[in-house]
Parts: structure tokens; sequence; C-alpha cells
């Protein structure tokens, strides 16, 4: 800033605070927000099972609805449209034979909001993102064993219409193994270009200086290979076998299964214990090294990286999982199931990986990629987890991390003033969005919260009836905020300046009235 009170102008008078407009359209809880990269337009997504389409002008109107029942949708979750705001990604839950569950994606053309394609995509919270203009990633899910299993990446393009039967339209970008009935999901794309001009450069000797009680997660180490695998589960009941480099997996397979049957393991493995302990060791040998120089550098700028949440322990996402996708990566050309692999890369590792200690609900970018924004409710500290269908309690305070993604270090003070009350086999997202100054929340207490980046303080407290599921900055416009809430109603927000210059902008009553009777006597 450039004087005190200029800056206190900034965050008393630009705030998205002042309610202007409550949207009533859709009639069951809406559950995502998501602007085009214009700002002209904004989808909406709701248990109603509709997308629909509204025209941010002076007075937000809706434009389009699409009902998706008729596609054996139950509900729509998430939306996105592409870069150049020609396309509409919109994630639902499908319902397959048998009344199973699971997730599928599906592009809408913004010229006419024709359906251009549909994917399947499981679990269902994987949601789905646009990796560039015509091309987007979805999941799928293989079960391997009860607690044990395989997530594959697919990058499909937006218009399925086959030309050529040489044309592909799917291709396979990662395979990745899952322990203790964790799974992939929540995808989304950063581009490593434009960490350079950062709108927004947090300070993080300000903030050490300001806290030192936040722990650091410093992702770097001296073996790449240690940091790309998760931590085994603590298992201080079970013999550890000794962990010779470079035994080949089926040896390892065939000494552990030599001392179960001589009873050298004491005490007795479970047999969830048992599965954990066969995949890690089948898993030794037969995973691909991670990327070297993961940090971008010059000579990779054009990389972009694929982030999502995971887990090692338990089934409730509690670590960030984050793979590069390299140029060659970025297109559908070329074999489906992606790059020749020898029989030792049957899996995918991952290039970085952060543990949140916690259960991850929210995930959220700035507008410059620099910076990943996390909302997780915590584990009591120096919990154990034995079973991994049992995670541990979670905090009812929702701690809100940042990460910055050019250094994989956690800036040091967690955000903190919204709240959940929803157990772990309950716990649904919270989604966030972030702008230049701002970040902004959801929260089960049914307020909308937003923080100042810079100075890490809650400014706002937004007014629902229920729970507020996601919320949205304007992109080109951050004094313009939209939340949404299980009430039904989107509502939108503007800052006391945009309220000014709004209400200079309509004409007077008085004028209306003078010009009439002026009229009138000519």
């Amino acid at each position: 800033a450039v004087s005190w009170y200029d800056e206190f102008q900034r965050l008393y008078d630009t705030i998205p605070c002042v309610e202007v407009q409550a949207l009533k359209e859709h009639n069951d809880q809406v559950l995502h927000l998501s602007f085009s990269h214009s700002g002209c337009l904004f989808a909406s997504c709701s248990k109603d099972c509709t997308v629909k389409i509204w025209s941010n002008e002076l007075d937000i109107s809706l434009q389009h609805s699409s009902n998706m029942r008729p596609y054996n949708w139950s509900y729509t979750q998430f939306s996105q449209f592409n870069s150049d705001d020609s396309l509409l990604l919109v994630s639902g839950v499908f319902v397959g034979p048998h009344n199973s569950s699971s997730g599928e994606i599906a592009v809408i053309s913004m010229e006419n909001f024709t359906l251009l394609s549909r994917v399947r995509n499981k679990p269902y919270d994987v949601f789905g993102c646009w990796l560039n203009e015509t091309n987007l990633i979805s999941g799928n899910l293989h079960r391997i064993g009860r607690i044990t299993s395989c997530s594959v990446l697919w990058l499909n393009n937006a218009f399925q219409g086959i030309e050529s039967e040489n044309v592909n339209v799917v291709k396979r970008l990662f395979k990745i193994q899952n322990l203790n009935a964790s799974t992939i999901r929540t995808v989304m794309v950063a581009d490593c270009s434009r960490y350079d001009s950062p709108d927004l450069l947090l300070d993080y000797e300000e903030q050490l200086a300001a806290s030192s009680t936040c722990p650091v997660f410093d992702l770097g180490s001296d073996s790449e290979e240690e940091e790309a695998k998760p931590k085994p589960p603590p298992e201080p009941a079970v013999q550890e076998l000794p962990d010779a480099g470079g035994v080949p997996a089926e040896h390892g397979l065939q000494q552990l299964f030599d001392d179960i049957m001589e009873g050298r393991v004491r005490p007795a493995m479970t047999e969830t214990e048992l599965e954990t302990k066969v995949a890690e060791l089948f898993v030794r040998n037969r995973t691909k090294p991670p990327e070297p120089n993961l940090l971008p550098t010059d000579s990779n700028r054009k990389t972009k990286y694929l982030i999502f949440t995971t887990g090692c322990l338990t089934y409730s996402p509690h670590q960030i999982g984050i793979k590069r996708i390299l140029p060659h990566q970025m297109t559908t050309a070329g074999p489906v199931l992606g790059e020749e692999r020898r029989s030792d890369e049957f899996f995918d590792s991952l290039d970085h990986v952060i543990d949140i200690h916690g259960h991850i609900i929210g995930m959220g970018l700035s507008p410059d990629h620099r910076y990943l924004y996390v909302n997780s409710r915590a584990w009591p500290r120096d919990c154990v987890i034995s079973d991994p269908m049992q995670p541990p309690p979670i905090a009812e305070e929702i701690d809100l991390h940042v990460f910055d993604l050019k250094t994989m270090k956690e800036v040091k003070r967690a955000l903190r003033a919204h709240r959940a009350y929803t157990p772990n086999e309950e716990c649904f997202f919270i989604f966030l969005d972030v702008s230049r100054d701002f970040v902004a929340s959801g929260a089960e207490d049914r307020h909308g919260y937003i923080w100042d980046r810079h100075y890490n303080i809650c400014l706002a407290k937004l007014q629902h009836d229920n729970v507020v599921n996601s919320v949205a900055f304007n992109p080109v416009e951050q004094e313009l905020l939209l939340t949404a809430s299980d009430d039904t109603t989107i509502k939108v927000w503007r800052s006391p300046r945009a309220m000014r210059i709004r209400q200079a902008r309509r004409p007077q009553p008085r004028k209306l009235l003078f010009s009439w009777l002026m009229n009138q006597k000519s």
C-alpha cells in the first residue's frame, strides 16, 4: 500500500460483504459455483440435478438450465469452464445398474448449450478438470483387494465424435496404487508457467516472525524415491521385515509367507495388515520412479502439475499428491494406454506428497496458480491409526493451509474462523476460492467467510440459512462474490465501493420525472 489510509480503505471498502441479490431458481441444495474466465457467465450445480448458466450483468439473470436426469444422474456437483470459455465441464453422480452410483462428466457447448460428450468418472468425487482447451481429466478405480485398489487417470478429448479409427479420443495418463482403502479424488491442474508473475507474493519471513507454532511441510529430501512413496502406516504390533535394498518383490513376498507359516510373525497379522503388507511388497519393484527435478525451471516452464487428494493410512483423504504432466502427455495422440512400460513400471509413483494430518475437505488455487489453499479438519495430535476403516475423529474447526507450489513449502500461518460438524463418514467437500487479494470459503456454520491473503485476517462473515457449500469470486472483479447453500439459494455479494458506483449509474426517479415533464411540455 502507498499509505496506511489506502490500505485501511482497501480492507474496509472493497470487501464483497453487502448482499445485493438472492437467486432462488434451484429447488434443492446448491453444491457448487464456477465463473467463466471472462467473468460474464457463471454456472451452478445442485441436488435438483440441473446445471444452470447465469449471465452476470448489472442484475444477474438465468440464461440456460440443463436437466441431467434423462441421463440417469442423481445430481450435479461440480463445473468448470475451459480456458476460452467455449465449453463447460459438468461433473455429477450417475446411477448405474442395480442402483450402484458412480460419477460421470458431461461437456456442454456454450455456443448453443448442446451436450457434446459424456465420460465415466469413478469415484464421483474425482470431479474432473480441464487440462487444456479441448482435453479433460477423469478417473477410474479398479479394486485389487478389500482395501487395496488402483486409480487410473485418463485424458479425454471433449469432442468424442470419431472421424477416423486412427484418431484417439482417450489416453491413459497415470496408474497409481492405493493402500488402506484410500483413493485419488479432487483432481486439479496447476500451470507452472504463471509462477514468475504472481498476483501476490506472500512474505514468508514476516509470517515466520508472526507465528512459529505451525509446522512446515518441507518436501525436499535427499532421496527422491523416498519422498515420493507415502509413509507406510505404523505397525508396532507386527514384526517388520528387513528391507534389503534391491531385493525383488517376489523374494519379499516369499519371505513374508515363510515367516507366517513358520510362526515367526508375532503377534499374528490381521487380514487387513496382511493385505497392506503384501501390496507394499508387490509395489516395491513394480513402480516407475518419480520424475527428477520437480520444481519448475527455465527448461520445463510448459510443465503442469496434476494435484489431487489421496492417502496411505485410511480412507479419508489426508494427503495431497502432486504429479508432473509433461508436454507430450497433454494430448490424446499416441497409444491409448500411454507410453510403453517395462514390467517393473506397472504403477506410477507420486512426485511429491504433502501430509496434512487431517481430513481434507476443500482445495483451491490462487489465480496465478502459485499458491494452493487447502481446507482440512485436523486429527488429534499423536493419534495412531490401527484400522484404515476407522479414521481418527476430526476437529470441528477448519484449518485453511496455504502452500507455495514453487518452493513446495507451507505458509507459516493457517487461516481459521469457519467450522464443520459432520463426522468422517458423512464429511463432504466445502469449496473455496481465491482472488488477487482475498480468499473465501464456505462452512457448515451457515456462513461464508472472507480472509485477506496478505494479513491472514478474517474480514467478513456472510449469512445463510444453512450450510454454505461453495463460494466464487468474479475473476475479473474481485469485489463480486457468490455463495451457494443448502438453503437452495445463491447469494450475490458486492463491496460497499461497488454499491456506490452502481447506485450512481442508476437513473434517479426525480430525474426521470423531470425528463418526462419536459417532454410533455415540448
